[in-house]
């Protein structure tokens, strides 16, 4: 039996060849072993530039209108709205359009009331409060229950500009809001009609009909910052309201 030592004359040759790849063979391996990490960046990429986008480019509304009731709006009637609102406003903030932003909440605001859909109401009363703690959010709010309304937020002023005081806030919700058949130019609005009151029906109607079951209020200010921040949104408030003669609370 021979044995291979270090001095061994004995050579061991490779007679194979080394096998050369082609471009297109080392870029599939690779694509091989790194594909998902690939996918990973792109997705990352994307979200990245789509809150990019939402963040710096993203048009900044010049005035904003709330909704509060038990279901949103028909998409048609909120964009023949705010289409309408825009012809009242002017560019406040300067980027060369007018926007007006209409915030929509459906909630029940009723104590003790029963909702289908608990995380639904949970993430529409977090935005609503949102709304009302800013210092610049809606001003005008177009509600389906004025009074819960007031007596959930405390957050209308008097019709004659005044603010309520403590314990007036839901007993006297009357006098803070108007039907929106009280005011002659909302009810002179061409706003068109609807299709669709919801994303899974072909409902159609006359979006003033959708509107004429609501009043309109709006916030009370109770800061001299938060009046003057205000003031713009009180000009188009004066505008809506002008001629209007309260009905609220008569049956």
């Amino acid at each position: 039996m021979a044995w291979v030592t270090k001095d061994s004359q004995e050579t061991y040759e490779n007679n194979e060849p080394v096998r050369t790849y082609t471009k297109a063979e080392k870029a599939g391996n690779w694509w091989h072993y790194h594909k998902w990490q690939v996918v990973v960046v792109i997705i990352l990429l994307v979200v990245a530039a789509f809150i990019i986008k939402d963040t710096f480019f993203r048009a900044k509304p010049d005035y904003q209108v709330a909704y509060v009731g038990l279901q949103n709006l028909p998409e048609d009637t909120g964009t023949a709205l705010t289409e309408a609102l825009e012809s009242f406003c002017d560019d406040r903030n300067g980027d060369g359009q007018v926007l007006v932003q209409l915030n929509q909440y459906a909630v029940e605001l009723e104590s003790g009331a029963e909702t289908t859909d608990a995380y639904s109401q949970m993430a529409g009363i977090t935005r609503l409060s949102a709304d009302l703690s800013s210092s610049d959010g809606s001003y005008i709010f177009l509600l389906e229950d004025p009074e819960t309304f007031q007596e959930y937020t405390g957050a209308l002023r008097y019709l004659d500009g005044t603010i309520p005081e403590d314990g007036e806030s839901a007993k006297d919700w009357e006098n803070m809001v108007y039907r929106w058949t009280d005011c002659p130019v909302l009810t002179g609005l061409d706003l068109g009609t609807y299709t669709g009151y919801t994303l899974v029906d072909d409902t159609t109607g006359n979006n003033q009909d959708v509107l004429g079951e609501l009043y309109i209020g709006c916030r009370g200010t109770w800061t001299d910052k938060a009046a003057e921040g205000y003031a713009g949104d009180d000009v188009i408030w004066q505008k809506l309201t002008e001629g209007a003669v309260s009905t609220a609370g008569q049956d």
